[in-house]
């Protein structure tokens, strides 16, 4: 399968899959977002305790990666649905997020460093 997302078809079918078990109304923005912490807290459990190079080794590990997988899956598909519900352009979005984080980050600033762009001046 390829790793294309068609954005269009998952909301096609994530609506479907909502309606015919009456769920719409389950799902505002406040649950939805509530919904993608509490997926994204089961993604963290799987890490919370493991060192560095154990949670870079999972990627061996098909079980944890399957794991995983579901999770991300989850996390992904309630993000969809609450840009549906706020009539969000994931698509557009994304990329205009990656601008701002181009200017936010700029290459000779940042290249090799962590911090976040407030722990350094735009004037150095």
């Amino acid at each position: 399968m390829s790793d294309l997302l068609d954005i269009d078809q998952l909301k096609s079918t994530l609506s479907s899959f909502a309606k015919i078990r009456e769920w719409e109304k389950f799902h505002s923005p406040k649950n939805l977002s509530m919904a993608i912490a509490g997926e994204a807290g089961e993604l963290l459990e799987i890490f919370q305790w493991l060192t560095e190079q154990q949670s870079i080794d999972i990627k061996d590990n098909t079980l944890i990666r399957e794991e995983i997988s579901y999770e991300l899956a989850d996390i992904i598909l309630y993000i969809i649905q609450m840009a549906t519900q706020l009539n969000i352009n994931l698509s557009e979005a994304i990329f205009n997020k990656i601008k701002i984080n181009n200017k936010k980050y700029p290459i000779n600033k940042v290249k090799g460093s962590a911090k976040k762009y407030t722990e350094y001046s735009n004037n150095n």
